[in-house]
């Protein structure tokens, strides 16, 4: 699931900015960053994707 998550990260940021936060202002910002271009917007996916990774990984979290 996570390499599907970062693949429609680049390929239609919002969906995988979708598929990891749900409907959030995560996910208004991504759609306003891939308006204002493809670049932005998956450059802003692939990284809200890493970070919500890397805070699931985190030790202590459950």
């Amino acid at each position: 699931m996570k390499l599907l998550r970062y693949a429609l990260g680049i390929l239609v940021p919002p969906l995988g900015v979708f598929l990891t936060y749900g409907l959030s202002a995560t996910l208004l910002i991504n759609i306003l960053l891939t308006v204002l271009g493809w670049v932005p917007g998956s450059i802003h996916a692939i990284w809200a994707i890493a970070k919500h990774d890397e805070k699931l990984n985190q030790p202590g979290t459950v």
